[in-house]
């Protein structure tokens, strides 16, 4: 009897597993693969685009002396009759040509018989709008938000320009890292604050331009361009930058 029973138990075990991984195991990691796949071709169609834009400034970047931007920005290049630059420019969508138009403009507007934007302005762009800056001597009087009698030679030409194109219009008041002294301001930042909204003011009025599409801002010291060590690079940070971006974008 026992060895029945020893026997019957020998028989009632279950058989040994299968060698190698259980099946839902294999299951699982084809369907990681899939999702792994499916996020690689997100985002090679989202860098797409970028990668174009990409080679059509490399392609540009060097025919027009466009300055650099912030690190977290592309350089916007600018316009170019060559038939190399046409095909770069062919390569990028309507926001982008949109902007470069705005730089040829712009270019148009300010620059000089050399065909170079005068001393103390300058273009920048990023992935928004474009930024055309001049220094603040330009529009306005020393430590003072009163502006210069000539003020309208430079914001006749921002009116044009936002006539020309539906974009939004931040004014950026900067100053460099020298306290005021006298004066009716304080300190740099209402300084910087007045002189943007006093030369918005004057866009507003004269261009006819929506107030809810314009901002003014100062940022006294704090955004230098260049740093504050010479006497040339502290008139070069005393600027008011004019920001045309995209209106379905909010900035500053």
């Amino acid at each position: 009897m026992s060895d029945e029973a020893g026997e019957a138990r020998k028989k009632a075990q279950p058989p040994p597993p299968d060698e190698g991984l259980p099946p839902w195991m294999a299951t699982f990691a084809d369907m990681m693969t899939l999702l792994l796949c499916f996020f690689v071709l997100l985002l090679s169609f989202a860098n797409q685009n970028v990668e174009k834009f990409r080679d059509a400034l490399g392609s540009l970047k060097d025919a027009f002396g466009v300055q650099e931007v912030r690190a977290k920005s592309e350089d916007m290049a600018m316009f170019s009759t060559s038939k190399k630059a046409q095909k770069a420019i062919s390569r990028i969508n309507q926001d982008e040509r949109l902007l470069l138009g705005v730089i040829m403009r712009i270019k148009s507007l300010f620059e000089d018989d050399d065909g170079e934007l005068k001393k103390g302005m300058g273009v920048t762009s990023d992935r928004d709008g474009v930024i055309f800056n001049t220094r603040a001597s330009r529009l306005f009087e020393p430590n003072s938000s009163r502006l210069r009698s000539d003020a309208g030679d430079v914001l006749d030409k921002i009116i044009k320009l936002l006539k020309d194109y539906r974009l939004n219009l931040v004014v950026r008041g900067h100053t460099d890292d020298v306290p005021v002294t006298g004066g009716m301001y304080p300190s740099n930042w209402e300084l910087s604050a007045a002189r943007a909204a006093v030369a918005l003011d004057y866009i507003l009025k004269n261009g006819n331009f929506p107030i809810n599409r314009a901002k003014a801002v100062g940022y006294a010291d704090t955004r230098p361009a260049v740093p504050n060590d010479s006497k040339e690079n502290r008139l070069k940070n005393q600027r008011v930058e004019f920001y045309l971006h995209m209106p379905q974008r909010d900035a500053w």
